[in-house]
């Protein structure tokens, strides 16, 4: 079949597009030019009978440059592959921080690096915050310090850069933000934000918050990146949330409500959607005749002690009753664990450091997996504050059944799953509750 050009497919009725899961799988699915990301993963969620959460994301990898970046909802999945190199792969991941900014805008724009570009000192109300930068007739900049790596060399220079809506620039002055003094670095309109994922060593990088600005005419020429680096994840984080909102504005809260209108009218891809957000686990009291909520967090928590103890009870009169199952409950509690999404088995600390950071960085994103130190110990994973925190598991022996406990046997229970279910309910020892799962899916 004769290869048309870039331009002739996106014509065309159908393409073909290949995705890859994290276990590097890959599925083959046809798609119409108009298709958008938002679709396609819909499309992959209801054939891999996974729940859709709406945190599903198509990434743009790019192995050889060392780049990937998630693509918009409304992207057109085949004028984006049109323009990726014959390396250049889509995966199928979730990325739970998507749209966190419109939850929680404080969180991403810290008010140093937030100023008009009309004024030489003036700073935009966090209240206005994001209504600033979606509104496009509003003048809404980033700045701050960046490395910048100088083209053709290992080095790289501290500037001081300015993000508007015609795009980045950098002063060749000081802080100075004359005209006179301000020299154009890139574009917003033809480019996109990459993460750089290959590590400080490769680019002698001053630090690991990297990322980077690329044409989209550009397939595999490392000389046209403009690679740039942060102080801290969450002024790399401020720059490229903003790149995002400086270029797309309203389509981007278009895209964030979305799910929110598709509940009353499900599309043919659509799955059966069960959140396991804190806001969809609530403490609940069946006593009486109708169900109430615990709103009370003291008897909530009190409400979930005495339900660990009727699981370890029931538990306990399953052993004693004896059961039909080839696996004794006893030792059922100790597996049970591994039909969990959330569960990734003995997995290196380093790997589940990645997987962290690869869907969010957002409070409560959680996994679990294998002790290395300890072959009958358990880790939690956790991300809090953009910093990920390792939690123990020990396994302790009650009644000559093994419980599960991460706070000194203070709060113990019959299996890692209810253990789960405790803390997405109750924060306990830990900084935060559990929100959302990293999931790895296969496709």
């Amino acid at each position: 079949m004769p290869s048309c050009s870039p331009d002739c497919c996106l014509f065309q009725a159908v393409e073909i597009v290949k995705v890859w899961s994290e276990d590097g799988a890959g599925k083959v699915v046809e798609i119409p030019a108009d298709m958008t990301a938002r679709d396609v993963c819909q499309l992959l969620v209801y054939k891999s009978h996974c729940l859709d959460d709406n945190a599903w994301t198509l990434v743009e990898h790019h192995p050889i440059l060392g780049l990937e970046r998630c693509l918009e909802d409304h992207e057109l999945v085949v004028q984006v592959q049109t323009s990726m190199s014959s390396d250049s792969k889509f995966l199928f991941r979730k990325n739970y921080a998507k749209y966190e900014f419109f939850r929680n805008p404080l969180n991403f724009f810290p008010e140093q690096m937030v100023a008009w570009c009309q004024e030489s000192d003036g700073s935009i109300p966090q209240s206005q915050l994001l209504q600033n930068f979606l509104n496009s007739s509003s003048c809404p900049e980033i700045q701050g310090y960046l490395y910048m790596k100088e083209p053709g060399r290992k080095s790289w220079k501290k500037l001081y850069m300015f993000l508007r809506r015609s795009g980045l620039y950098y002063s060749s002055k000081g802080t100075s933000k004359e005209p006179r003094h301000l020299q154009m670095l890139s574009d917003l309109e033809d480019s996109n934000i990459f993460t750089i994922i290959t590590g400080r060593k490769l680019h002698n990088a001053p630090t690991d918050y990297q990322f980077c600005i690329k044409p989209s005419k550009v397939r595999s020429d490392c000389k046209e990146l403009k690679m740039l680096c942060a102080e801290d994840e969450q002024s790399r984080t401020c720059w490229m949330t903003a790149f995002r909102l400086l270029k797309y504005g309203i389509v981007l809260y278009q895209s964030y409500n979305i799910p929110q209108q598709r509940k009353s009218n499900l599309s043919p891809f659509s799955a059966p959607v069960r959140s396991v957000s804190e806001n969809s686990l609530v403490a609940m009291d069946f006593s009486g005749r109708t169900g109430r909520v615990i709103d009370n967090p003291v008897e909530a928590q009190s409400a979930a002690l005495e339900e660990g103890q009727t699981w370890r009870k029931r538990s306990q009169r399953m052993n004693v009753l004896g059961s039909p199952s080839p696996l004794h409950p006893s030792s059922l509690s100790t597996v049970i664990h591994r039909t969990q999404v959330w569960f990734h088995g003995r997995i290196m600390r380093e790997e589940a450091h990645k997987m962290i950071t690869q869907q969010g960085q957002v409070d409560g994103l959680f996994l679990l997996r294998d002790s290395q130190s300890n072959p009958k110990a358990f880790v939690l994973t956790l991300c809090h504050h953009q910093k990920i925190k390792h939690f123990q598991i020990l396994p302790c022996e009650e009644d000559g059944q093994v419980l599960f406990s991460l706070d000194d046997s203070a709060t113990k229970f019959t299996d890692l799953i209810h253990l789960v279910e405790f803390y997405q309910l109750n924060r306990g020892v830990l900084p935060c509750k559990l929100k959302h799962p990293c999931t790895a899916v296969a496709l």
